[in-house]
């Protein structure tokens, strides 16, 4: 698999390979998965939140199901506030799938579930983040993705 450098600081992936398949280990999920290019971005940005943004680890989860109009689907990344109420979900793709306004129709829809504050899509080359106005039924992208410090001080410039 031929994967490009991503806009995203590098991370040692733990590697395996089992039944001719290879496995990246998920330290949210604890075990061996696919090691797709989705997968790829979802380790690095994950690790990226984790250690740069100082997400905690605890309050993160990869692959969440979720039920939307009778059909299961799963959310890639869901980041949680202490309370356990949702904070920010995360959608990946592929570095070589661009981003349209069909992920974030998806990720819009999975919202309707979760009702997260944040929505994030990454693709590992580019990052997209918004803020989910409630009151109004609309959303706005802000410039960067937030560090967890400031998004929990209310010091994120949401305009």
């Amino acid at each position: 698999m031929n994967l490009p450098k991503l806009n995203l600081p590098p991370v040692e992936l733990r590697l395996n390979v089992e039944e001719d398949i290879l496995k990246v280990f998920d330290p949210l999920r604890k075990k061996y998965v696919a090691f797709t290019p989705e997968e790829y971005v979802r380790q690095h940005f994950t690790a990226w939140m984790r250690d740069t943004l100082h997400y905690p680890a605890s309050l993160m989860a990869n692959e969440i199901g979720l039920e939307l109009n009778g059909t299961k689907k799963r959310c890639d990344t869901v980041v949680f506030n202490p309370d356990g109420t949702p904070m920010i979900i995360v959608e990946y793709k592929a570095p070589d799938v661009r981003i349209s306004q069909a992920t974030f129709d998806q990720i819009v829809r999975y919202n309707m579930v979760f009702r997260a504050r944040y929505l994030i899509v990454s693709n590992g080359l580019n990052h997209y983040c918004c803020v989910v106005d409630y009151d109004n039924n609309t959303y706005h992208f802000i410039p960067a993705i937030p560090d967890y410090h400031e998004l929990r001080n209310g010091a994120i410039c949401e305009n």
